[in-house]
């Protein structure tokens, strides 16, 4: 489950001693040859000062008095710097069964405010008769997140872009008039939209006492001319207020030249680490999502369908809004002609260098992946239907952190972390201002130049690091040091010359307050503050970095407060007391215990212990859980999900009192790790066969057509479908549960999975595997299915990655269904 970390036999420790002198030695002819590399950093002048009052809100005092706001830097609440993390979640492209569960996963997963497009074409389809029902509640959505403790950020488009035919403005509209500008016509329908939509959320506003703060008007707008530009996100803002949502936010899309009303609404931003949206056959120059940006906010290409002709308000607004986010990609979409697949460290290497150019909201598009409607006729973004890219014609995966059923990705595990330290520590970080180093990249092809930066305000700071670019290796760091120069002294760390190795990332802090003990610095990044069992003083949590010593420095007057855990080792010398040698694992690492200051400790967890880390309220408690299976807070109780495995085992501190598990499970305890609390149960387990019955071979592919806008690879039409093979797939064994998932490996072009003759779910080949939920099927089906996979030519020009690339072995196209298995899902809750 997690990493144990026990005393080393007296055997490893002579070997241990023995190479230690080896490399003590080696190391001291090293150090002639390669001298230390400083990096330094002056953040020695004073921090920006916040202009007041340059963006208009709405209401922003709520009943019960907490009031928010915004200035020139940052959010505020109740008077105070508010940093939060913001995540996409689509409630009408995922079941409304599931909502409870998967706003419960994203609250557990430190998001704070759900974010989500109304896509008018998903409600009216047909004019003059809304649909708010079922998979379209919008009410229910927003009361369901308020339960789980979120906030919420409604984006009412009318045009919402968001890979939906039209950008979801609904056909008749389309048809009959023009849209995105001040015509007459189109008014009064967007105004009649929003009057639905504001009726939906009368009474969950924040200024009656709900969840809803934000309202982001349009979408990636900056078309110029008669009735449109900055004058038309007016007159759209002015029929949001009259439907009545009054909230303290309005929000635009902030790139590729966007056009608002200065002072009216705060533009937000965002980055992906590809552009699946593109037109190359190839992996693309490294992306600035990387490199540390210190004069702008905009990066790059962010798919924007229309194209500007004038600098955008984004551009000359930077004085007097806050960096925000919205749309820092979690993950990424598969386009028929690009099918980009990111690693978790893609994604979550974006973190330190997007907070540590400024960002004072971290906002994922997507966060929890979906399917589209099927409404008479599929809702997809489609070059038949004039749109820029053939996107699938059900499945929105796009390869996010929570997948379309619910399944946690690995790159969940990676993010968690960095959203914990947000959650505690971002009110110190929000009023902090953005330093360059004395040496930076010279652009974001510079690979060998470290990537760093500081933000700081007087003597606090945070130190950010990123040595990582997707596709494209980075140089170690050999013998590196960094100098942040403050206001009240220059702070180098750590003590001794680290290699930081190709691909690190990390968050350190400096002159970092614990309680009123003072850290000089830790070479370990700050995750989470808890307060102690039994009221006995709190608990900070550190991750630390794979091959890097943790090394933690108080000022020399710390002496005798500070007492190191096993096999740590105390040094008082330099003017500041040092702790190395620390081991990390679920024991304290260090205790603070100073007299007049309330008593610390602090726990250091393993890279992949701080990976498998959740921190919710569970019985009434803040609590800290590792556990390898998925792990989030549900009415406060503990909910393991676990993926073909009937086992389960977490690590609770502070213990739970009298735990037990529902369902009948037996939960029994095996005794502790450390501070932790280790429990384990067993769920009976389940198997369910599948039988692959080929029915049609394949037929020779036609050639991929060119054209469209971007004039590219075309999706196939309707007819080259037929060419597909087709396998009959039939169940036998346990019958799957609802949460159960039909895992297909197959290579190809094209798959989709068909209940009878009525698709279900579709799938663009990239490498990644392609999972089903059953329960979509309905509770009482359980016969056969149809799965088809339309031949991928070898000439085909679309980009797939070169790691996922089919092996064609000379032939002239692939079609092949390896494996489909059912995968089933267990659920363990923990309460009492």
């Amino acid at each position: 489950m997690y990493p144990s970390f026990r005393p080393a036999t007296r055997r490893t420790v002579r070997r241990t001693a023995c190479v230690t002198a080896i490399c003590l030695a080696t190391a001291l002819l090293c150090h002639a040859a390669h001298a230390e590399r400083l990096l330094t950093i002056d953040a020695s002048a004073p921090a920006a000062t916040p202009l007041m009052n340059t963006i208009q809100t709405g209401t922003a005092r709520s009943p019960d008095g907490h009031v928010l706001g915004i200035n020139s830097q940052y959010l505020t609440r109740d008077g105070q710097p508010w940093l939060p993390v913001m995540g996409e979640f689509h409630y009408s492209r995922v079941p409304a069964a599931s909502w409870e569960a998967e706003l419960a996963k994203m609250k557990t997963a430190g998001i704070d405010i759900v974010a989500f497009y109304v896509i008018w074409n998903h409600h009216e389809a047909n004019e003059g008769r809304f649909d708010w029902s079922g998979n379209r509640d919008l009410r229910r959505f927003v009361q369901l997140a308020q339960q789980a403790g979120l906030q919420v950020v409604v984006r009412v488009g009318p045009w919402a872009h968001a890979e939906v035919r039209y950008g979801g403005v609904p056909d008749w509209v389309v048809d009959a008039m023009p849209t995105r500008r001040d015509d007459p016509q189109y008014l009064g329908y967007v105004a009649r939209f929003y009057n639905e939509i504001g009726r939906q959320l009368d009474g969950l506003l924040w200024k009656q006492g709900g969840p809803v703060i934000g309202a982001q008007i349009e979408n990636e707008y900056n078309l110029a001319g008669p009735g449109r530009g900055a004058g038309h996100i007016r007159t759209l803002k002015g029929l949001v207020l009259k439907a009545g949502i009054d909230v303290p936010y309005y929000t635009v899309t902030g790139w590729d030249q966007t056009l608002y009303p200065s002072g009216e609404v705060t533009p937000v931003f965002g980055s992906y680490p590809d552009e699946p949206w593109g037109t190359s056959t190839r992996e693309l120059p490294p992306k600035e999502t990387y490199a540390f940006r210190f004069d702008s906010r905009v990066s790059g290409d962010l798919g924007a369908q229309t194209h500007a002709t004038q600098q955008g308000t984004a551009e000359t607004d930077m004085t007097r809004t806050p960096f925000l986010g919205a749309e820092y990609g979690a993950g990424l979409p598969a386009m028929y002609r690009r099918r980009t697949l990111v690693s978790p460290d893609d994604i979550a290497a974006m973190l330190p260098v997007q907070l540590g150019s400024g960002v004072n909201l971290m906002g994922y598009y997507m966060f929890h992946g979906g399917r589209n409607p099927v409404m008479g006729t599929t809702m997809e973004e489609s070059t038949r239907t004039g749109g820029y890219n053939d996107t699938p014609a059900i499945n929105y995966d796009f390869n996010a952190p929570l997948g379309p059923d619910g399944q946690q990705r690995p790159v969940l595990a990676w993010l968690r972390p960095f959203h914990f330290l947000l959650h505690d520590f971002g009110a110190r970080l929000a009023p902090m201002t953005v330093r360059k180093p004395d040496v930076a990249p010279r652009a974001p092809d510079d690979l060998a130049t470290p990537r760093l930066s500081v933000r700081s305000r007087g003597d606090a700071a945070f130190l950010f690091y990123n040595g990582h670019v997707r596709q494209y290796p980075t140089p170690a760091q050999k013998d590196v040091r960094f100098t942040v120069k403050l206001p009240g002294g220059a702070v180098t760390l750590p003590r001794k010359p680290v290699d930081l190795a190709s691909g690190s990332y990390f968050i350190w802090p400096v002159n970092f307050d614990m309680d009123g003990h003072r850290l000089r610095y830790a070479t370990a990044q700050p995750v989470a503050r808890l307060d102690g069992a039994g009221g006995q003083g709190s608990v900070y949590v550190f991750a630390a970095q794979a091959g890097v010593p943790v090394e933690f420095a108080f000022g020399a007057s710390a002496r005798d407060c500070v007492h190191a855990g096993t096999g740590a080792h105390v040094d008082n010398a330099g003017g500041q007391l040092t702790v190395d040698g620390i081991r990390p694992g679920l024991d304290a690492a260090l205790t603070l215990a100073c007299a007049g200051k309330q008593p610390v400790t602090v726990l250091v967890l393993a890279q992949d212990q701080a990976r498998q880390l959740i921190v919710g309220d569970i019985q009434g408690r803040r609590r800290l859980v590792l556990s390898d299976s998925q792990a989030y807070v549900e009415n406060g109780r503990l909910v393991l999900r676990s993926l073909g495995q009937p086992n389960f085992r977490a690590a609770v501190y502070p213990a739970l009192d009298q735990p037990a598990a529902t369902g009948g499970a037996a939960l029994r305890s095996s005794g502790r790790d450390g501070l932790f609390q280790v429990l384990e149960a067993s769920v009976p387990a389940r198997s369910t066969t599948v039988t692959m019955r080929q029915v049609r071979a394949a037929q020779p592919a036609a050639p991929v057509r060119i054209g469209g806008t971007a004039k590219a690879a075309l999706l196939p039409d309707p007819e080259s479908f037929g060419a597909s093979a087709a396998w009959e797939l039939a169940f036998g064994g346990d019958r799957p549960g609802a949460d159960d998932l039909l895992d297909i490996d197959f290579s190809g072009d094209v798959a989709r999975l068909f209940d009878g003759t009525r698709m279900v779910d579709d799938w663009y080949y990239n490498g990644q595997r392609w999972q089903f939920g059953l329960g979509n099927l309905g509770a009482s089906r359980f016969g056969p299915l149809m799965l088809t996979v339309l031949p991928l030519r070898a000439d085909a020009p679309i980009y797939l990655p070169r790691e996922h690339r089919p092996a064609f072995g000379g032939q002239a196209q692939v079609a092949a269904l390896r494996k489909v298995q059912v995968v089933p899902a267990y659920r363990l809750e923990i309460g009492r």
